[in-house]
């Protein structure tokens, strides 16, 4: 019985002078992960011990803590920058460290990948065969401005502003020429006769289907 309690004090007592040499080597590890040239914060930068699975993540101002041991490498790492690696040193008289890891800017470059629009060539063969190839700016330009479509539109655009200030400065014109004396009238003018039987000859008042 005396040997039984004696290896049960024995195994206690190595046990707690393991745990605390082993608390001893426990350093909380805190710090700022920054950028290289103007020392902005980087958010979500990953923090991981080496050759371990712990460690933890920068939150959104670049700052990060959690437990590590003396003599750990830490390694850094984020999209963008360069990784980098800082060791603990495992001389600490404290139970924590604190740095600020400066991480320098990295530019990938990735293959470029050109999105085409059909999944297999023989739907980019239909393709080219029915393709509609579009007029040129001449051609377009003179289509727009024929004679015929304009005046066709015309009759379904309503008058804008400018037209009707170009109307009722014309009235006022008509009525300061005729002011003090008998309005013209156009019944008894040969050149609206004139324009009148030549607009009937090039059929201008026949009906439109």
């Amino acid at each position: 019985m005396r040997k039984i309690l004696l290896f049960l004090f024995i195994l206690t007592s190595v046990s707690a002078i393991a745990q605390k040499s082993s608390n001893n080597k426990l350093v909380q590890f805190t710090g700022v992960v920054v950028t290289n040239d103007s020392l902005q914060p980087i958010p979500f930068a990953s923090v991981m011990v080496r050759r371990t699975n712990t460690g933890t993540f920068t939150d959104y101002y670049g700052f990060f803590s959690f437990v590590a041991r003396k003599g750990d490498t830490v390694e850094f790492a984020c999209l963008g920058f360069k990784s980098a690696a800082f060791t603990i040193p495992d001389t600490l008289s404290e139970n924590r460290y604190s740095i600020i890891q400066v991480l320098l800017s990295d530019t990938i470059s990735i293959p470029t990948i050109t999105v085409m629009p059909w999944p297999t060539k023989e739907d980019f063969k239909q393709a080219f065969v029915n393709l509609k190839v579009n007029d040129n700016d001449i051609t377009r330009a003179n289509r727009n401005l024929d004679t015929e479509t304009l005046a066709e539109l015309s009759e379904f655009v309503a008058p804008d502003g400018t037209i009707n200030y170009k109307w009722a400065v014309q009235q006022q014109q008509t009525a300061l020429y005729q002011s003090g004396q008998y309005p013209s009238n156009a019944l008894l003018n040969p050149i609206a006769w004139a324009k009148f039987i030549q607009a009937w000859k090039n059929g201008a008042f026949k009906r439109k289907k």
